[in-house]
């Protein structure tokens, strides 16, 4: 009689994969140790795991205490999540007993790979200490020089190697600096800060900072330059070997079974790798580099619709310096204990919501804002107080004479000695007899140039210190009202309303002689009226 054999799990049916449900249950810990067995393992090309070999791992790790059957439970809940793949472990049977007990080889499956993956990347995103690196600058541009410099016919795998090189340095630059300048902000918001340590080690941060933006200036003009340089045809041909290279290495068609998991109605029989294949998987390689190219292009250069990243980086580097000294100031000033205003206000409401009942909260709100009664006020000193309780009501009790100074400053007087009144009237005198001198200066400057007729330039003769500074305010607001009408004539008037300024262009050159050199330019003819006198005023 023919005894058959258990049908492996695979060829059950499969529960819908939950690669993350070990990390919320009750031996997270456990499963995640033993998943980890299974990825160091599977680096070092070991893909098959038996129970025992697990538990013994985890022993050497310092799981001593730890028991086969917690290990093996671990395992079977694992391959019911869809983490592990339990294949028959029928290699060590010797008897039908042995036959009969479940025994598996336990490796990981695709979906437990992948969450184990994205878990390894998101703990190294949350750890990560993001830096600016100068070094991946020079990189890239020696890099892409050694492109530039390539032969007409160049090796394949030269190529291939400068481009992954140029995309790693890129991932790697923009990756850290992101991480880089959103720690940074947190710090200037002075969020998850040590405010000892970030004392301790300002200086240096600031010098890091001017270090890197002076290292990204010259970087960022060289590697801008040589992208230039290269021609789009040459790009696309270099493109193209690396991605003819990547796409000898793809997998036929048909075998996407080669973990084990052939895809439902696949026949592995019907692969083929034709030239047809190879074109199609060559393809779709070239747009992925044209792609990486795109963004590295973007990252140095820019455009209209993306803008250069590098700019960007060194704009935002530039402003946290001033930033960083702004936050350190403030931190000096809580040390040194400088009163903040926000931080009172927020106490205080801190306080209000910490009150127990309304009465204590009326009795903060008169604490805090001196809503009490103000009858030690008196009036000026020697007079007389009146005769008025504290609990008078200030509506009912009768008014009370307050000096300004007393409102401003708290003080009848101001404190000390009283100086001794200065008599400045000649010092008056002065100034109105300067005033009035510059007064009949310009109203003489006025007289000599707003005549009301029409004046070449060249024939206004020498003009004097106070008549120059006037003509030349006439002619900049003639020549501002500017552009000139369809006759050539330009007309306007002062900001005061009280000249009108007409500018006709003529020919030949104007020299206007002043006491402190010669004025020359186009000649004009031009005519000043004085509005404020009647006769000139109905001149056009």
């Amino acid at each position: 009689m023919k005894v058959a054999a258990p049908r492996p799990r695979e060829f059950m049916e499969q529960p819908i994969p939950r690669p993350f449900a070990h990390l919320d249950a009750p031996l997270s810990e456990l499963y995640r140790r033993v998943m980890r067995v299974f990825v160091e393992n599977k680096r070092r090309f070991v893909v098959h795991l038996r129970p025992e070999d697990v538990a013994e791992t985890l022993r050497g790790d310092g799981g001593q205490g730890l028991l086969q059957e917690a290990v093996d439970k671990a395992l079977e809940s694992l391959a019911d999540w869809g983490n592990l793949r339990a294949d028959p472990d029928t290699s060590r049977v010797t008897t039908v007993e042995d036959f009969y007990r479940a025994r598996y080889l336990y490796q990981l499956s695709r979906e437990g790979e992948a969450a184990e993956r994205a878990l390894e990347v998101y703990e190294q995103e949350i750890g990560r200490r993001g830096e600016l690196q100068a070094v991946a600058l020079e990189d890239i541009r020696v890099r892409l020089r050694a492109l530039r410099d390539l032969a007409e016919y160049p090796d394949p795998a030269v190529v291939h190697n400068l481009l992954l090189e140029l995309v790693g340095r890129l991932d790697s630059l923009a990756a850290n600096a992101s991480a880089f300048m959103s720690g940074l902000q947190r710090t200037i918001d002075l969020q998850e800060v040590d405010e000892e340590a970030f004392l301790a080690y300002k200086d240096r941060l600031i010098a890091y900072l001017e270090r890197f933006v002076s290292e990204l200036v010259v970087k960022h003009h060289d590697i801008a330059t040589t992208l230039r340089s290269l021609e789009p045809e040459r790009v696309a041909a270099l493109l193209a070997l690396a991605a003819t290279r990547e796409a000898a290495d793809t997998v036929p068609d048909g075998a996407e079974g080669l973990d084990g998991n052939v895809a439902s109605g696949a026949d592995p029989s019907a692969g083929s790798w034709t030239a047809a294949a190879v074109g199609t998987a060559a393809g779709e390689k070239v747009a992925l580099w044209e792609s990486r190219w795109s963004g590295l292009w973007s990252w140095f250069v820019g455009g209209r619709e993306r803008p250069c990243q590098a700019d960007l980086l060194r704009t935002r580097a530039r402003k946290a310096i001033p930033d960083l000294l702004a936050t350190i100031s403030v931190l000096q000033e809580r040390r040194a204990g400088r009163s903040d205003r926000s931080a009172d206000f927020r106490a205080l409401a801190r306080w209000f919501a910490q009150a127990p009942t309304d009465q204590d909260a009326h009795r903060l709100w008169r604490a805090a804002f001196g809503l009490a009664t103000a009858r030690h006020l008196t009036a000026e000193p020697g007079a007389a107080p009146a005769e008025v309780t504290a609990a008078t009501s200030w509506l009912d009790a009768p008014r009370v004479e307050v000096s300004a100074r007393l409102r401003a400053s708290g003080h009848y007087a101001k404190r000390g000695a009283p100086k001794n009144v200065r008599d400045r009237t000649a010092d008056k005198e002065l100034l109105a007899r300067e005033v009035a001198a510059e007064r009949e200066q310009t109203e003489a400057a006025r007289r000599r140039l707003a005549t009301g007729r029409p004046t070449l330039l060249s024939d206004l003769g020498k003009l004097d210190r106070q008549e120059f500074p006037l003509f030349l305010r006439l002619l900049g607001d003639a020549l501002a009202a500017g552009p000139p009408g369809p006759d050539g004539v330009i007309r306007t008037r002062t900001s005061d309303g009280t000249l009108a300024v007409t500018l006709e262009p003529r020919d030949g050159l104007a020299e206007i002689v002043t006491e402190d050199g010669v004025l020359r330019g186009p000649d004009h003819e031009i005519t000043i009226v004085d509005l404020t006198v009647p006769d000139q005023a109905v001149v056009p």
